[in-house]
């Protein structure tokens, strides 16, 4: 069924101290090829995250000791200059990440994490253990990639997955068409208790955008004239 963020999330996490130079958060993040990294304490808790943004947003404003200088005027006018290398030499890890730092945990839905990593406008989460300690980061590309799969995987697994094992019905009972990602379940089920728990099920299935349900009951079920009218689209 639905995978989880412990399937997809990479282990050999690149990080860094809060002690860490920014000159060396900068050779992490070249040598590594990322864009971002998680800043962990002496116990592996996270305790910020650093991004490129943030790089470029520090270079920018320089140290303190250079704010303060460019707010004293030169004799000629001109604002004063902040040192070459000032902020490399006395900025470190602790000055430029965010905080707090986002975490997911590794049993989590891949479908939740990328919710939580939209509402928070983040590229990457760091991926903790029950004790908050750092396991792995999960990027928003290895999330991505889950919805990438083909309708016919889609079909494939909610037949199999839905209506077979959940469901426990012949495959030839419900039709299940997937366009887009979004499915079309129609047919009849024996149980009005069957269309909610089959449109919830279907959810849950990687790569599942929206579902459609056609289902009715059969006749001889009692609610069979509450499920006639239960068809539309249904979303989250």
């Amino acid at each position: 069924m639905a995978r989880i963020v412990g399937e997809v999330m990479t282990s050999d996490v690149v990080g860094a101290r809060p002690e860490t130079s920014f000159k060396d958060v900068v050779r992490l993040l070249d040598r590594h090829r990322i864009s971002g990294l998680p800043v962990v304490d002496h116990d592996d808790k996270v305790v910020g995250v650093v991004s490129q943004t943030d790089l470029v947003r520090r270079q920018a404003a320089g140290s303190p000791a250079d704010r303060a200088r460019r707010s004293r005027r030169h004799p000629s006018g001109r604002l004063g200059r902040p040192r070459p290398g000032a902020v490399a030499d006395t900025v470190t890890a602790r000055d430029l990440m965010s905080t707090p730092a986002i975490t997911v945990h590794p049993e989590q839905r891949i479908a939740d994490a990328a919710r939580v990593m939209e509402r928070h406008g983040v590229e990457r989460l760091p991926v903790v253990d029950e004790e908050d300690r750092l396991i792995g980061i999960a990027t928003r590309r290895d999330l991505l990639r889950v919805f990438l799969r083909t309708d016919d995987e889609i079909g494939r697994e909610v037949r199999d997955e839905v209506v077979d094992l959940t469901l426990g019905l012949p495959a030839d009972s419900v039709t299940v068409s997937v366009r887009d990602g979004m499915v079309t379940l129609s047919g009849a089920v024996p149980h009005h208790g069957d269309i909610p728990t089959a449109i919830r099920m279907t959810y849950r299935v990687d790569g599942v955008v929206g579902v459609v349900n056609g289902l009715s009951c059969r006749a001889d079920d009692p609610h069979a004239a509450d499920g006639a009218h239960s068809s539309g689209a249904h979303h989250d």
